[in-house]
């Protein structure tokens, strides 16, 4: 004799007994990666990174292919033990910009950030109270700023593939046979 199956479950009761989410709260999730940096910070960072790698004639600088988002996204994911002293680099760059020109490094002229720049890549900012660990910073964020314009676009940078225009590089092609 089959048993029985006291168990009555309708459509009623699945959908009275269901927790909705909004698909608003569920796309924003998606679309919204993770950030490390603050405004202020990201302001201090594109200001860095237009220098090194500036907008002219051949094509698009580091700002338009989206390095400072990809540095900010690597800095809230795979790089996050380096979170605390990036901030403590950007820190220093504007402490640094304050103490020379009594302005925020970001508020600066192309030149007078430039003249930063070269004091921390040749190593003269290393003496420098505030900033003793001047050149490394500036270093990291050079690669990483290169990483951010010609990675590939998944990661955060090179911006509707702006880096790979630049370098004529064509992007990975799928095999087909």
């Amino acid at each position: 004799m089959p048993e029985e199956n006291n168990f009555n479950v309708t459509r009623r009761t699945v959908i009275a007994s269901a927790t909705f989410v909004p698909l608003a709260a569920l796309t924003a999730a998606a679309q919204a990666p993770d950030t490390a940096l603050s405004t202020g910070e990201l302001k201090t960072l594109e200001a860095f990174i237009d220098r090194l790698v500036p907008k002219d004639e051949n094509g698009p600088g580091a700002v338009e292919c989206g390095a400072a988002n990809y540095i900010d996204r690597a800095l809230a994911g795979a790089l996050a033990g380096e979170k605390a002293t990036f901030l403590e680099g950007l820190a220093g760059v504007d402490t640094l910009a304050r103490s020379t020109h009594n302005s925020a490094f970001a508020d600066l002229a192309p030149e007078a950030r430039d003249e930063l720049l070269t004091t921390m890549d040749n190593g003269t900012a290393a003496g420098f109270p505030g900033f003793p660990n001047a050149r490394p910073f500036f270093n990291r964020v050079r690669r990483l700023t290169l990483e951010g314009m010609f990675s590939d676009p998944y990661y955060g940078g090179n911006k509707n593939f702006a880096g790979w225009d630049l370098i004529r590089y064509p992007g990975p092609r799928l095999a087909v046979a």
